[in-house]
């Protein structure tokens, strides 16, 4: 858990906007869905998902992010971690349902693996704006049975993940687990309601870390006051019921910030 600088020993150009870094620490004890906290050397330190024991998979989204995507091989940056509570891992036989979107694939390509290493029927749906954008796409089809979704149509179904996901029977599936864009996530958590099946999935969250674990209370979710660092990121279905989740998020000075 203390601070580590690590040293990056591979890049990998996972889409036009998305790459994985590879690096020389790995941690063998992170569950899939725990966190590290990466810091941009004179930047920000920011929440990410480990998409391996020892690689980050990053979207070029804002400052860090940017800063990272300036780092070459060999080049170092600081983790510490990880953190929070990962996914529930499934029972030999049962069936799981993984919805990606996004580079919500981070969490998610290491809990497939691990579901079907566990002896899990594992189906994913994979969801990106295009086909250049789809990542881990190999990954996830190792895995299990893949469907994908591409807003455009240039790969798999043209449209969104819940198109999929609405004509599935989702009482079949013993473990849904489910990362993206928070407006993703809202409505395949609405679809899963619907159906009656929201307390089967596992939803996880991206908020605005500060100290990552659960003192400062900058990651409190409304109205229950679950803290996303150290109670999460990952909740049950039935956590976020009547909660603000798909509704506002927080800004650095606590601001709230309609999603």
């Amino acid at each position: 858990m203390r601070p580590l600088n690590v040293n990056i020993e591979g890049i990998i150009e996972e889409s036009p906007s998305t790459r994985t870094f590879v690096f020389d620490h790995c941690f063998e004890a992170a569950e899939p869905g725990q966190f590290v906290m990466v810091w941009a050397r004179g930047v920000d330190e920011v929440p990410m998902g480990l998409s391996s024991r020892n690689s980050i998979t990053v979207q070029k989204v804002g400052e860090a992010t940017s800063k990272l995507f300036e780092l070459k091989i060999g080049d170092s940056f600081g983790l510490r971690g990880p953190y929070g509570h990962g996914f529930t891992l499934p029972s030999p036989g049962e069936k799981v349902l993984i919805v990606a979107g996004g580079v919500g694939v981070a969490p998610l390509a290491p809990y497939a693996e691990a579901c079907q290493a566990s002896g899990a029927e594992v189906r994913t749906i994979l969801g990106a704006r295009s086909a250049s954008e789809l990542v881990f796409k190999e990954r996830f089809s190792e895995a299990g049975l893949l469907d994908i979704t591409t807003d455009d149509g240039t790969e798999g179904t043209k449209g969104f993940v819940t198109m999929i996901l609405e004509g599935l029977d989702a009482s079949e599936y013993g473990k849904i687990a489910v990362c993206g864009p928070e407006p993703m996530m809202a409505a395949v958590f609405n679809v899963l309601k619907g159906k009656g099946e929201v307390e089967r999935a596992e939803f996880s969250l991206h908020r605005y870390f500060k100290c990552a674990i659960g003192v400062c209370g900058a990651c409190c979710l409304d109205p229950y006051g679950l803290r996303v660092c150290k109670d999460g990121p990952v909740f049950s279905g039935e956590q976020l019921l009547d909660s603000e989740f798909g509704k506002y998020t927080r800004d650095a000075s606590g601001r709230r910030v309609k999603i």
